[in-house]
C-alpha cells in the first residue's frame, strides 16, 4: 500500500518541501508539498528527475580506492572500513607532518555544513569553504556592508510587490519554485517586471520591460537611476532620513551620471531610465530591486551589488510587504533554534590564518564562514601561507566551479590526499584517492534544517526509501572519521536519528511533529519590524550604512567613481554564463532524463558578429582564451549582444563514471582567467574575453 513521506528535494541548492509517494522500496511518484504556501504541490523539472537519479545504475554504489594514477579512473571496490581506515591514517600522517590546517574541506553548503565545520575545528583547520562563496560571495559583503546581515538573512517578499526589477536573475529558468510561483501570482494581479541582461532569457519574455544593456555595465544604469531618483526627490525621504548614513555622499558621487551618460554607456535610451525611476517612485515601496543570487559577474561586483541594495533603500522597499525583508527566527517568539554541533562547548577554536587569507590585511572583507575559493589553487601551489596537503570535497566540483581549470589541475597533484563524498562520479571524484558514496536525498535522513524568514519554521528530509546501494549519509561518514581520529567526543551520535533528537532538543518539537506535514512552524503570524523605530541594524551605527564603515575602516572607498567597462576588439568577445531550468551547476549532467533532455552545450553568438566572422548556425566553432580552448557547435541569433558570447554551466565533464554526460560540450571553467572582486570576494565570471573562428575542417 501506498504511503506519503514529507521530505525535502535536493536536486539543487534550494530544498523546495516535497511529497514522496513510496509503495514498498519504490518511489512511484514526487511533487512539491501541498501543505508549503508557493510550493502546493509545484516541482521543476530537476525536481521531477529525483527519482531518476535515485535508479540511475550509474551512481556510486560503493567505496573506491585509486590503484593507478591520479586521474586516470582506475580504482577498486573497497569495504567501507577499508576505505575510511585509508583516509583516517592518511590523515593522521598529513596532520603530524604539516598540522591541521593542511586540510581543507569544500563543499556545497548544505544541512549537514555544521558537521563539517565541526570536523575542521576538531582537527585544527581553519579551512572550510563552500561554493556559496563562488556564486554570491560579493552579494554577502555588499549586504553586510549596508545592513550588518549576510544575504542568507535576508528575503523577498515576492507575492506583494508591485515591480520587480531582476539584474541577469535569470528567475525563470534557474527555477526557485516558490519564487517563480509567487512573482507568476504577483504579476496576475498587476505587478510590473522589468529584466536586464545581455541575453533573451525565457525571464526576458515574461518581463513588461527587458533590456539588453551591454555586459559589464549594470552600475553605470544604476547611478543613472539614482541620479533621476535623487534630483527628482522619487525617494522615500521619511525612511531615509531616519535610517540611512550617507545620502549626501551618494548624491555627490552620482551627480555627473546623467541619464544621457548612462545611455552613452549602457546602450540604454536616457528616455526609458527616466520612465522607469519616475514609474517607481509611484509604486514605492512595494518595490523589489533584486540583489542577485549568483553574483559573481565582475570586478566592481561588490559595488553593483551595493547599488541594487541602495536603490531598495532609496524606495523604502525594507522591512514592508512586497518588498525586501530580514529574517525572523524562533527568538523573536521566545524559542530556541536547533542545536548545531558548532555550538558545543569545549569545540577547539582555531586561530591559523586561512589558506585564502580572508580575514586579514591581504582578504579583510570576505565572510570567512564561506572563504574564497578561487584561492585554492594558488595557496597549493604556492604553499602560501603553508603547505596544503589534504582535500575533501562533499558534493562540490572545482574543476568545472573554479575558474582557469588547467591550474586546479596543476594544483590537484600536488595534494597527498583527494576524498570525494558524493552521489554521482563527478570529475573531482575520478581524480581522487578515495571516494565515499553519499545516499542520494531520498535514501536519508538529514540534520534539521532551520527556515528563518516571516514565519520561522523547521523543515525535515525525511527517509523514503533504504539505500539502493552500499551507500551512508555524510554525517554518519564524518562521525565514522572523527571516531578513528579519536574526536568522536564531539560528535554525539551514531545514527542520523540520534542526531536530529539532539538538534531538537530544547526547541519544544521531536521527529514525530514532522510526519503530518513534513515542517513545523515557531508561529502563525508573519512578523515586520517597526519601520519607524524598530529596525534592527547590526552595522556600528545601527543605520543603513551608505557610507559603509566594513569598507572605510578597511581603506576601501564606499563611493568609488565608475570606471568605464573594457568593450571587446575585433574578433574577440566577452564570455557570459549562466544555467537552464534543467540542469543544476555541474550535477545534473548525467541524470538520465535530465541528459536526455539537454546532453550538451551550444555557444550564443550575435548574427551580425557571426556574418562578419563568416560563422554558420549549427556550424563547429574554436573558442579560446588566455587559458584554454575548445571547440563547440555554434548558435546564431540576435537574442544576444553583439558584445558577448553566451554558454550555459556545468558541461565538459571528462569523467568516464558519467558515461552519458562524458565529453559533452565544453566547460566555461577551462576557458575562463581566474579573476577575483577583490573587495567582495567573488570570482569575476564575465572577466574573461574570447576569440571565435569558424573550424576549418567541420566534423
Amino acid at each position: 500500500m501506498a504511503r506519503k513521506v514529507y521530505s525535502l528535494c535536493f536536486m539543487c541548492t534550494v530544498r523546495c518541501p516535497i511529497e514522496v509517494e513510496v509503495e514498498g522500496a519504490r518511489v512511484l511518484w514526487i511533487q512539491g508539498n501541498p501543505h508549503v504556501g508557493g510550493i502546493e504541490g509545484s516541482l521543476c523539472p530537476k525536481g521531477v528527475a529525483g527519482i531518476a537519479l535515485m535508479e540511475d545504475d550509474q551512481r556510486l554504489k560503493y567505496p573506491l580506492i585509486r590503484t593507478g594514477p591520479r586521474g586516470s579512473g582506475e580504482f577498486r571496490k573497497a569495504s567501507w572500513d577499508e576505505a575510511l581506515d585509508y583516509v583516517s591514517g592518511r590523515l593522521k600522517e598529513i596532520i603530524e607532518r604539516y598540522g591541521g590546517q593542511s586540510v581543507v574541506l569544500g563543499e556545497r553548503a548544505n544541512l549537514a555544513t555544521h558537521v563539517s565545520k565541526t570536523f575542521l575545528r576538531a582537527i585544527g583547520s581553519p579551512n572550510y569553504f563552500s561554493h556559496d562563496a563562488l556564486c554570491k560571495g560579493s552579494v554577502n559583503t555588499a549586504c553586510r556592508s549596508l545592513f550588518g546581515y549576510t544575504d542568507a538573512e535576508i528575503g523577498i517578499d515576492y507575492a506583494n510587490t508591485k515591480h520587480l526589477i531582476l539584474y541577469g536573475r535569470n528567475l525563470f529558468e534557474a527555477v526557485e519554485v516558490k519564487g517563480v510561483n509567487n512573482v507568476l501570482d504577483a504579476m496576475a494581479k498587476g505587478a510590473k517586471l522589468t529584466y536586464i541582461d545581455p541575453r533573451v532569457t525565457t525571464t526576458a519574455l515574461k518581463a513588461h520591460r527587458y533590456w539588453m544593456i551591454r555586459p559589464g555595465t549594470d552600475l553605470a544604469l544604476n547611478y543613472g537611476l539614482m541620479h533621476v531618483i535623487l534630483k527628482e526627490g522619487l525617494y522615500d525621504q521619511e525612511f531615509v532620513e531616519r535610517w540611512v548614513l550617507g545620502l549626501k555622499e551618494l548624491r555627490e558621487l552620482v551627480e555627473p551620471y546623467t541619464p544621457q551618460w548612462a545611455e552613452e554607456e549602457t546602450g540604454i535610451p536616457q528616455k526609458e531610465i527616466v520612465d522607469l525611476a519616475r514609474e517607481l517612485g509611484e509604486q514605492r515601496p512595494n518595490v523589489i530591486f533584486h540583489y542577485g543570487y549568483r553574483g559573481a559577474h565582475y570586478k566592481n561586483e561588490i559595488y553593483l551589488r551595493r547599488s541594487i541594495l541602495m536603490l531598495n533603500v532609496l524606495m523604502g522597499s525594507v522591512e514592508t510587504k512586497g518588498g525586501i525583508f530580514f529574517k525572523k527566527g524562533p527568538g523573536e517568539v521566545g524559542r530556541k533554534a536547533p542545536r548545531k554541533l558548532t555550538d558545543q562547548e569545549g569545540l577547539p577554536k582555531v586561530s591559523q590564518v586561512r589558506f585564502d587569507k580572508v580575514g586579514t590585511e591581504a582578504f579583510p572583507l570576505p565572510d570567512p564562514n564561506h572563504g574564497v575559493p578561487q584561492m585554492l589553487a594558488r595557496a597549493i601551489l604556492s604553499e602560501d601561507p603553508y603547505p596544503i596537503k589534504a582535500l575533501i570535497v562533499n558534493r562540490f566540483e572545482p574543476l568545472h566551479s573554479i575558474p582557469e581549470q588547467s591550474t586546479t589541475k596543476e594544483a590537484l597533484g600536488k595534494l597527498d590526499l583527494i576524498v570525494t563524498v558524493d552521489v554521482n562520479f563527478s570529475d573531482i571524484a575520478w581524480y581522487s584517492d578515495v571516494v565515499l558514496p553519499e545516499s542520494m536525498y531520498l535514501e536519508r535522513l538529514d540534520p534539521v534544517q532551520q527556515a528563518n524568514g516571516l514565519k520561522p519554521q523547521l523543515f525535515l528530509r525525511q527517509k523514503a526509501v533504504e539505500p539502493r546501494y552500499d551507500t551512508r549519509e555524510y554525517a554518519v561518514i564524518i562521525k565514522e572519521l572523527a571516531k578513528r581520529l579519536g574526536l568522536e567526543r564531539y560528535f554525539p551520535y551514531e545514527s542520523m536519528e540520534e542526531l536530529v533528537k539532539w538538534q531538537l532538543e530544547g526547541t519544544g518539537f521531536t521527529m514525530e511533529d514532522f510526519m503530518k506535514k513534513g515542517f513545523v512552524a515557531y508561529t502563525d503570524n508573519q512578523i515586520f519590524w517597526d519601520r519607524k523605530d524598530g529596525l534592527r541594524l547590526k552595522t556600528p551605527s545601527k543605520k543603513i550604512e551608505f557610507k559603509s564603515s566594513l569598507l572605510e575602516e578597511r581603506g576601501f572607498s564606499s563611493f568609488p567613481p565608475y570606471e568605464k567597462v573594457k568593450r571587446p576588439e575585433r574578433d574577440t568577445f566577452r564570455l557570459v554564463v549562466g544555467r537552464c531550468v534543467l540542469h543544476t551547476h555541474v550535477s545534473t549532467q548525467n541524470n538520465p532524463y535530465l541528459n536526455e533532455r539537454l546532453s550538451e552545450n551550444i555557444l550564443w553568438i550575435n548574427g551580425k558578429r557571426a556574418k562578419e566572422l563568416g560563422i554558420q548556425n549549427g556550424s563547429l566553432v574554436e573558442i579560446s582564451s588566455s587559458v584554454g580552448s575548445g571547440t563547440i557547435k555554434a548558435f546564431v541569433t540576435d537574442l544576444i549582444h553583439p558584445d558577448c558570447v553566451f554558454l550555459l554551466h556545468g558541461f565538459g565533464h571528462e569523467s568516464k563514471g558519467l558515461g552519458r554526460a562524458y565529453n559533452k560540450g565544453i566547460s566555461d571553467a577551462m576557458l575562463q582567467e581566474n579573476i577575483t572582486d577583490m573587495v567582495g570576494g567573488s570570482p569575476g565570471l564575465h572577466e574573461t574575453f574570447v576569440k571565435i573562428s569558424p573550424l576549418r575542417r567541420q566534423l
